[in-house]
């Protein structure tokens, strides 16, 4: 898979409905909806990303842990050394809060070993906090609203100095937006001068689905 960031524009923002004209969002790879591990290699690379915790101990556990490492890679490959050292690296929370037996802090995994791999110490904070565990987007039956997101969410105030220069949200998977823009809400009420952006593992496109087809056939 080539290692590249690319933006959202107006071409592949309406995919993403909950995004704005104004809002950054950069991804490294698409995603495609309702295909399994076979479809692409990022299918592989995202479903194995996702196992849930439930699955640690078992045979195929590693090949989350592979994804980590592929993952963290690749953004030390797509991110400037310069920029790294400027922003504050924020993980969007999982559905499940600490305690929970499906907790997955496979994103901010991520991170951490994204500094281990740059050598240098980077501005990692969890600055938002989940209060009640929710069911992931992919499993249920109605979505929480853009509001109920926000009242979810706490910001962590222990995490919250010295203020951010600027702050790039990090989260593996951007499908509506939704869950960016509650955390850019909160953030932005903390820090209401701040850049905020967000990097994302994929983005969820139904486009996916053509190109691959198209790049079968050669």
């Amino acid at each position: 898979m080539v290692v590249k960031l690319s933006e959202i524009d107006d071409l592949s923002r309406p995919e993403h409905h909950f995004l704005e004209p104004g809002d950054r969002c950069f991804f490294l790879w698409e995603y495609t909806p309702n295909r399994g591990y076979k479809f692409s290699e990022v299918n592989n690379l995202i479903l194995n990303f996702k196992k849930s915790p439930e699955r640690q101990g078992r045979p195929e556990w590693r090949y989350k842990e592979q994804a980590i490492e592929k993952i963290a890679e690749a953004f030390l490959k797509s991110l400037r050394a310069e920029w790294l050292r400027s922003v504050t690296l924020v993980p969007i929370p999982p559905s499940e809060v600490r305690g929970s037996p499906r907790y997955d802090d496979r994103m901010l995994r991520v991170l951490r070993r994204l500094g281990e791999k740059f050598r240098r110490n980077l501005d990692i904070r969890e600055l938002i906090l989940q209060l009640e565990s929710t069911v992931a987007d992919h499993k249920a039956d109605q979505r929480q609203s853009l509001e109920d997101l926000i009242s979810n969410y706490r910001f962590n105030e222990q995490a919250a100095l010295p203020p951010p220069k600027r702050i790039a949200l990090f989260d593996d998977l951007l499908t509506t937006g939704r869950h960016f823009k509650a955390a850019e809400h909160l953030l932005q009420r903390r820090y209401p001068d701040t850049e905020i952006l967000g990097i994302f593992v994929a983005r969820s496109s139904r486009a996916a689905i053509i190109k691959e087809m198209f790049m079968s056939e050669k």
